[in-house]
């Protein structure tokens, strides 16, 4: 079994799909696409209390939105299913009782009450608070009296009192765990659905896992498990625990809160979902996380999955703490934005153009895409930088349109002037209207700038936006003088005003 790879993502669907579980599933992704191996989802949904229904169309659709295809699991098949947990739940109960007839695992009849009371013992005298073992040491008469009845019962597994676990990990090499301080925790629950530890433990056997690779905060069920593996007499796969994820602050790890909260003054997006939505290339994500932990090297930054598949290695990983750096995620995104070709990010950026409530036309998107590709960070950011191209009426303050050092009725007579001469110029190319609105600033006696920022405003509305002479050649002579128009509607009323 330990030569062929195959790994699995196992979510729960409690909730959307976590940038930090999607980092666990491109680390696993990663090793099995290097070792031509078989990567597998499987969902762990036998917590009914916490069950989110659209949780798996969120792992499904973040998955394949980051482009992390699996070869069995839910819409995949393959012959290790079902890969729902909840449709497995007479296997772990047949493994449960197994343990029990192999003498390493105990029914436990202890009410929530007794718990309760024993760990209020435990603090009183100090001890680590935990279950006491009571019904571990049960004689066979009592056993079989408990057996009689209707009594609740839970199946726990039986921790050896001495001695110690050592587990092998793959990025932190060993790791021993004293089985003076491990609990005898429970297998199998009371309405016979597994905990987390059987089901994992039976699935990863039957479904001929080779290596775990996971979050580092289950190292401490590491010992547990390997002791289950012993105990039925299953070869054990090779674990390998990837390192915490930090908050972009450094400070704590990263939250697994149902949305995107505030860090230290920067806003901390932790759902797959929310990076979509915030306009961040899926090629982009999986570059950013890829270096959370671990690295392509030759001090590359910037490179795709199919160029980490041949160099991605398990023992490569650093086991320290890493921090999520917001700011690199916008730099990569910026990167990738760039390397697009012009229509295929004119269709990227779109769906954010419609959300906003605007009306998109293809031959105007394909004008406007070129003056931001150099300048958006996500494809978000297109609202703001071109959505004026699309508006049907510019809504601004008029005051904008006063240029720097200028009352209302210099900047009117400036703006008409502007408008004659755009309505009779020859061309409406970006270089023929750069070349005439300098020499008209300079017949004017005007500096190019607050000639420039009025027509600016007059024809998007705004201070900051593409570059002038690109937009008002996108936007064409009509619409730019119709909004001269309107602009100089606006100043005209502020002039007489004043």
């Amino acid at each position: 079994m330990m030569e062929k790879v195959r790994v699995r993502f196992a979510p729960s669907p409690t909730g959307p799909l976590h940038i930090g579980s999607a980092r666990t599933a491109l680390f696993n992704w990663l090793f099995a696409r290097r070792r031509g191996g078989t990567f597998v989802l499987r969902i762990e949904d036998t917590d009914r209390s916490r069950f989110v229904p659209e949780a798996l169309d969120d792992f499904v659709s973040g998955l394949r939105w980051l482009g992390l295809d699996w070869d069995e699991g839910p819409m995949a098949n393959g012959k290790h299913g079902p890969y729902f947990q909840s449709q497995r739940t007479d296997l772990y109960r047949e493994w449960g009782h197994r343990l029990i007839e192999l003498g390493h695992a105990y029914k436990c009849w202890c009410s929530a009450e007794q718990l309760r009371a024993a760990r209020q013992e435990q603090q009183r005298l100090g001890r680590r608070a935990g279950y006491d073992r009571h019904c571990r040491f049960l004689t066979a008469t009592r056993i079989a009296e408990l057996d009689s009845t209707s009594t609740p019962y839970v199946i726990r597994f039986k921790i050896p009192l001495q001695g110690a676990t050592t587990i092998h990990d793959l990025i932190r090499d060993d790791i021993t765990f004293e089985h003076d301080q491990l609990e005898d925790l429970i297998l199998l629950k009371s309405d016979g659905f597994p905990t987390y530890h059987l089901a994992n433990v039976v699935d990863d056997h039957f479904m001929e896992i080779s290596h775990i690779v996971r979050a580092d905060e289950w190292i401490p069920t590491a010992p547990l498990h390997a002791l289950m593996y012993e105990a039925f007499g299953w070869e054990k796969p090779v674990y390998a625990h990837a390192p915490l994820i930090l908050n972009p602050s450094g400070k704590g790890k990263l939250s697994k809160r149902a949305q995107a909260f505030t860090d230290g003054g920067q806003k901390v997006l932790i759902q797959v979902r929310e990076f979509r939505s915030a306009g961040y290339l899926p090629q982009a994500l999986t570059n950013f996380l890829c270096n959370v932990g671990w690295a392509f090297g030759d001090d590359r930054e910037v490179f795709s999955l199919a160029e980490a598949i041949p160099r991605f290695d398990l023992k490569d990983v650093n086991p320290s703490p890493a921090r999520l750096p917001y700011s690199k995620l916008e730099w990569l995104n910026g990167v990738y934005i760039r390397q697009m070709k012009t229509e295929t990010l004119s269709v990227a950026i779109r769906p954010f153009l419609e959300e906003a409530g605007l009306a998109i036309t293809t031959d105007m998107l394909l004008r406007a895409t070129p003056l931001i590709q150099e300048r958006i960070k996500t494809l978000k950011d297109a609202v703001d930088w071109i959505g004026f191209f699309f508006a049907e009426e510019l809504r601004y303050e008029p005051t904008l349109l006063i240029g720097k050092k200028m009352d209302a009725a210099g900047s009117l007579a400036a703006l008409q002037q502007a408008r004659d001469m755009l309505a009779n110029l020859c061309g409406f190319d970006d270089a023929s209207l750069e070349e005439s609105l300098r020499q008209l600033a300079g017949e004017m006696n005007l500096k190019p700038g607050p000639l420039f920022g009025i027509i600016r405003v007059a024809v998007t509305g705004q201070k900051v936006a593409p570059p002038l002479f690109g937009t008002l050649s996108a936007l064409g002579r009509n619409q730019t003088l119709a909004r001269i128009d309107r602009a100089l509607s606006r100043l005209e009323e502020l002039a007489r005003s004043t």
